[in-house]
């Protein structure tokens, strides 16, 4: 007997009739003998919904009231769970992030996980309960309902999976499995049947949206093997398994490059003619992140007199009107001639742990997409990966090359 714990996401439980197809796939696995615990997300839509109510109200909702109003999302799909698998001749119960003791920090709307007292869910699971938990929530130290921020259900299934000890952690998504690149733009995309932990932050972190990075580097601490299904076309124990998301497999090494992620949510600043002087870098970045605004690549030229350099970094897309307002404010201190920005950028990642001992992957793509006439604006890399900034109107041409170029094409 293997105790599984089984996550559905919002498309997944996206109205009545997805969450008796959701409540039939648990079944199945009870059916197979093994203990079940469910984490659900809210419907598809309901949270936005919840988010628009508050700032209805209010444009600055308070933090610990928004964290009361938006977990409800999450108690409607657990409920309903419970009843649909008693429909299904389960013992079933739904529990709340509060219920089931998932103890977070005070940090409303993007509160950590501290920890989980598993002590009443165990033992109901070893009753033969099946246990359905409200994703995305937990209770502070003074018993206020916290949020863990967008795909955080993600992370609560991990996480109750590490701390029950289970065998393994099944999410179910829209999805069937972690693809070579999207496959939506890229037609000959192959789904992954296994990928190491560190492959699969790296391409969460760097715009694949099938995990939440949290969720990944939660599964990584713990050695919690994920496997990504869809709710619409895996079945329990069927012949289709998704992508399973678990330790490096040596055969990893035969191919360099494993998938291509990209990302359009980024935007690019550029300071021309900064005054190069010992301390003017931090004159530039601390200000964006004493206001929260996260830096990506940083690229700095200097000029050939050696007095002035260029700067170009990347932020968030969202964050780009605060950043430069920030900017404009310490031009004095900073000393630039002028700001270029720039909202229509893509970038391109190419991630693989076999890339540490493979010399050239680089140059590979920095000629694969001069081949297509594409100019490499910001490069930035890492020890298994290699990242470019490019137009965002030659995404699409740039990710079918590069899919191409390192025999990723299905065959």
């Amino acid at each position: 007997m293997a105790l599984i714990v089984v996550k559905f996401g919002g498309t997944s439980v996206g109205d009545i009739e997805r969450i008796k197809n959701a409540a039939s796939k648990v079944a199945q696995e009870v059916r197979r003998g093994n203990k079940v615990a469910v984490v659900v997300s809210a419907m598809a839509g309901v949270t936005d919904q919840l988010i628009a109510y508050c700032h209805g109200v209010t444009p600055h909702p308070n933090p610990r009231e928004h964290d009361a109003v938006v977990a409800t999302g999450e108690q409607v799909s657990a409920g309903l769970m419970a009843m649909a698998l008693e429909q299904r001749g389960l013992n079933a119960r739904s529990w709340q992030g509060w219920q089931a003791r998932l103890r977070t920090d005070n940090g409303h709307n993007h509160a950590r996980i501290l920890d989980i007292d598993t002590t009443k869910l165990l033992d109901r699971l070893d009753k033969g309960e099946v246990a359905v938990l409200a994703g995305f929530q937990g209770v502070s130290e003074d018993g206020s309902i916290t949020t863990l921020g967008r795909g955080g259900s993600d992370t609560s299934a991990v996480a109750l999976a590490a701390a029950l000890k289970a065998d393994r952690c099944d999410i179910y998504t829209d999805v069937d499995g972690v693809y070579t690149a999207d496959p939506r733009i890229v037609a000959k995309a192959s789904k992954l049947s296994k990928i190491s932990y560190e492959e699969m932050l790296e391409l969460a972190s760097l715009g694949a949206k099938v995990l939440q990075t949290r969720s990944v580097e939660m599964a990584l601490r713990y050695r919690m093997s994920i496997q990504v299904l869809s709710t619409f076309e895996n079945a329990i124990g069927s012949d289709l398994p998704g992508t399973l998301v678990t330790d490096e497999d040596e055969t990893m090494e035969n191919n360099p490059v494993t998938g291509i992620a990209h990302f359009l949510g980024a935007a690019k600043i550029t300071l021309a003619e900064v005054t190069d002087t010992p301390g003017v870098a931090a004159s530039i970045f601390s200000p964006l992140a004493q206001a929260g605004i996260n830096v990506g690549a940083i690229v700095q030229t200097a000029s050939n007199d050696g007095k002035t350099t260029n700067v170009t970094f990347t932020i968030p897309r969202g964050s780009l009107g605060r950043a430069e307002e920030i900017i404009k404010s310490e031009k004095e201190k900073i000393g630039y001639r002028n700001i270029i920005t720039d909202s229509h950028i893509a970038k391109i990642s190419l991630v693989g742990l076999g890339m540490r001992n493979r010399p050239g992957i680089a140059a590979l793509m920095f000629q694969t997409l001069a081949d297509k006439g594409i100019n490499i604006q910001l490069i930035e890399t890492s020890e298994i990966n290699v990242s470019v900034v490019i137009a965002e109107d030659y995404l699409e041409l740039a990710l079918r090359a590069l899919h191409t170029a390192f025999d990723l094409d299905m065959a």
